[in-house]
């Protein structure tokens, strides 16, 4: 074989080579995300929200406030509750974890954030003033059968 068709052959399986290795790295990591959209309950039952695809990344968007709720987060903030984006650019870092940012409307403030799927009907949200710094973690429940507006059907 001469030296140039070597050297084209070589080429080409770097070049093959690289793009596989760049194919896998562009896959997210595996996932149970399909387990993880859907409306979800803080524990004092006042917030839902619905965890759902949002651009590239995943997202938790409130979809009802008890009236307790939305007050205090007027009377804080001067927004309103149903409608806001509380987990914002969430991505996969393990099957049943993922990473990003908590927004606190009480505070009006955003925290970095995780999730991770307990089971099918709960999961741990942590929020966090540092990574893994001044932490508060809290226990979501599954909202069954709940339609756009929040409440189960």
């Amino acid at each position: 074989m001469s030296r140039n068709k070597w050297l084209g052959l070589k080429a080409a399986v770097i070049a093959a080579v690289c793009a596989s290795a760049s194919a896998a790295l562009a896959d997210p990591v595996p996932s149970r995300l399909g387990e993880l959209y859907g409306v979800w309950r803080n524990p004092k039952g006042s917030v839902h929200i619905e965890i759902r695809p949002c651009e590239a990344r995943t997202c938790g968007v409130v979809i009802w406030a008890s009236a307790g709720a939305q007050a205090d987060v007027k009377k804080g903030s001067n927004q309103n509750l149903v409608g806001m984006q509380l987990l914002r650019d969430f991505s996969a870092t393990a099957a049943d974890e993922w990473k990003g940012k908590v927004f606190v409307p009480d505070l009006n403030m955003t925290f970095s954030g995780q999730v991770r799927l307990l089971d099918r009907t709960s999961l741990k949200a942590k929020g966090c003033l540092l990574p893994n710094f001044l932490c508060k973690s809290q226990i979501w429940t599954r909202v069954e059968g709940a339609t756009a507006e929040g409440r189960a059907s």
